[in-house]
């Protein structure tokens, strides 16, 4: 006759005498790490108004790196050359290459720019408050907007002016000269923005803190 056989003990003591239970699932940064809160806010993370704070102090520092954008564009982008012609007592202006692409060269590189600024203001962004939120997370696209059209105008007025005419009667018929800075496709304007929103939306999925899941124990039989 054989004894019945008996279930184990639901709670096994350790050597210390305190239950043993179930390692916790692992969490935080992507990578197995358990999810660290904010040294600077604790647990439950800052206030609504030092979040607020933050957004206001993110839309202004990206904001003011489009005048790097626009001097960047300015010195990059290619030159669209343009011809003065006098017919009948009046001038015409022309472009000297009617098939060249220098103007779709403009809209480019102010584009690439615009995404690499994107990408490098939410790589900071990033760095500096991992927690994020929704107002940090709106606060960098609207600076990377205000941005945007911060270095449009910025380059605008460092490049040549914008009377074409004054320039070809100043330069002389015939003589090839350099046309206003212009941004034709307007949409360029959104690269900045919607770079950093992605960029900064795979981050956060990636490496940005998360809750720690509750370790799990056998419930008691």
């Amino acid at each position: 006759m054989t004894a019945p056989l008996t279930p184990p003990p639901p709670h096994e003591p350790s050597a210390q005498g305190s239950p043993k239970h179930w390692p916790p699932s692992p969490g935080g940064y992507g990578f197995g790490h358990p999810a660290l809160p904010d040294a600077a806010y604790g647990q439950d993370g800052p206030g609504m108004k030092t979040e607020l704070r933050e957004a206001a102090v993110v839309t202004v520092a990206v904001a003011v790196t489009g005048a790097l954008l626009g001097v960047l564009w300015w010195w990059l982008a290619p030159h669209v050359p343009l011809v003065g012609a006098e017919t009948d007592g009046s001038w015409v202006v022309y472009l000297k290459d009617s098939e060249g692409e220098q103007a779709i060269g403009v809209d480019g590189t102010f584009t690439l720019l615009a995404l690499a600024f994107g990408l490098v203001s939410a790589l900071a962004v990033f760095a500096w408050r991992r927690r994020g939120g929704v107002p940090l997370v709106v606060g960098l696209g609207l600076g990377g907007l205000l941005g945007a059209l911060l270095a449009w105008r910025v380059g605008v007025w460092l490049g040549p002016a914008d009377d074409v005419l004054a320039q070809a009667k100043a330069v002389g018929k015939g003589v090839t000269f350099s046309a206003p800075l212009k941004l034709s496709a307007k949409g360029a304007l959104l690269a900045w923005p919607l770079a950093a929103l992605l960029v900064h939306l795979g981050l956060t999925a990636l490496f940005g803190p998360r809750d720690p899941e509750p370790p799990y124990s056998l419930p008691p039989a």
